[in-house]
């Protein structure tokens, strides 16, 4: 009796993508480091890693330990890395002085806003670009990329003067939100990362949506947008995290304290008589969200940025 042939076993990765496993890559595979040479690279990496994580993490470590430092241990010379006495106190009274709330919900709404006008402009810019192929596309590509090499500082004037009286409209957006989400909506960064992601979409799939009779609108809608989870991730990050820190230009466009963000009313707390033990505790409680964010969204954050940095 002939034994039945036994099918062909699945390479690791086929299996791996039908469990719903993803695929880490590395620079070093495992083969490799059966190898001295490579141990030795690999060591050397992880040292220079480490001395930037430890260089990153320092300040915010020292921002944490001076927020429960009592205030005569604040300003004692030699400074201590750790804290001889805990004091939580400085959060309550910080939290009594400070309205957190008030200006984490203005930031909020900047943050939000900010987002959703970033994403939708520059997910429809990379989009015409990528597949509409329209003419001189290159032309606007190299114009818009052209921006990045220009400081920011460079057109802090021209762009204030435009806030002050808009063209056209010769109004002023000043003390309003518009002053901080038209400026940022259109992202030259967003809009070369989304267009590079679109570019590794098959075509076929847009063709053969415009054959069923799918208008540009929804094909964007219905099907680029669904398939782009790892750039919007990216992109969602880094513009929520970069609005909620900002900090120089709502200062110049929000005079108004009752919508200033965060930022801005931490920097008039600090020309109060506050002692910096309860300065640094509000910082602490202001560096909260975003710290969060990053941490919640980790997992999506690097396969995105690895996944836009290998398509794109």
């Amino acid at each position: 009796m002939a034994t039945p042939m036994r099918a062909p076993a699945a390479p690791v990765e086929e299996v791996r993508a039908a469990r719903g496993e993803a695929h880490e890559r590395s620079l070093i595979s495992p083969m490799d480091l059966r190898t001295w040479r490579y141990r030795l690279l690999y060591a050397a990496i992880l040292l220079v890693l480490l001395g930037a994580l430890a260089t990153a993490l320092f300040p915010l470590y020292w921002m944490f330990t001076n927020a429960f430092k009592p205030t005569a241990e604040i300003y004692k010379f030699p400074p201590s890395l750790v804290p001889q006495s805990w004091n939580p106190a400085n959060f309550k009274l910080i939290w009594e002085v400070f309205p957190f709330p008030k200006y984490f919900r203005n930031t909020l709404v900047i943050a939000l806003g900010t987002l959703l006008l970033q994403i939708t402009v520059s997910s429809m810019a990379g989009y015409a670009l990528s597949k509409l192929r329209p003419a001189l596309g290159r032309v606007v590509l190299l114009a818009f990329l052209s921006t990045l090499m220009v400081p920011s500082v460079a057109y802090l004037i021209p762009q204030f003067l435009n806030i002050r009286s808009l063209p056209i409209l010769h109004i002023s957006l000043f003390n309003t939100y518009w002053a901080i989400w038209l400026p940022a909506a259109a992202s030259a960064f967003n809009i070369f990362l989304f267009k590079g992601f679109f570019d590794e979409i098959p075509n076929e799939l847009v063709e053969a949506a415009r054959v069923d009779g799918a208008s540009t609108l929804q094909i964007f809608w219905r099907i680029i947008l669904p398939l782009s989870r790892p750039v919007l991730a990216v992109v969602g990050i880094f513009t929520f995290t970069g609005s909620w820190n900002d900090f120089l230009w709502p200062l110049l466009v929000i005079q108004d304290p009752n919508k200033q963000p965060v930022s801005v009313a931490l920097y008039y707390l600090n020309t109060s008589n506050v002692q910096w033990n309860a300065m640094m505790a509000a910082l602490l409680i202001t560096a909260l969200p975003p710290i969060l964010v990053a941490l919640l969204f980790q997992r999506q954050l690097v396969r995105g940025i690895a996944f836009t940095g290998l398509t794109g």
